[in-house]
């Protein structure tokens, strides 16, 4: 079966929660008036099971079942580490 869930990759923006991230998942959208091209950003809370990630890391968070009242959404990998 092939797997469905859904993979975004974003930027960790929190991570003062205990097992939990805040994932900054940038998108570009063009206007549908204008045509100029407009940044937009999604924040998603993320399970980090091992408190691994941390703040400016950027990661891979993938669909889940729903952990809590806010978090749907689970951290697959750490793409790369933050700088310093």
């Amino acid at each position: 079966m092939k797997e469905r869930r859904r993979r975004l990759v974003g930027r960790v923006t929190s991570d003062k929660m205990d097992k939990t991230v805040v994932v900054t998942v940038e998108r570009l959208q063009r206007h549908p008036l204008y045509g100029k091209v407009i940044r937009r950003a999604n924040k998603f809370k993320a399970h980090n099971a091992g408190n691994t990630a941390r703040a400016g890391d950027l990661v891979r968070i993938v669909e889940s079942r729903p952990l809590s009242r806010d978090k749907r959404w689970a951290v697959e990998e750490i793409v790369e580490k933050a700088h310093g």
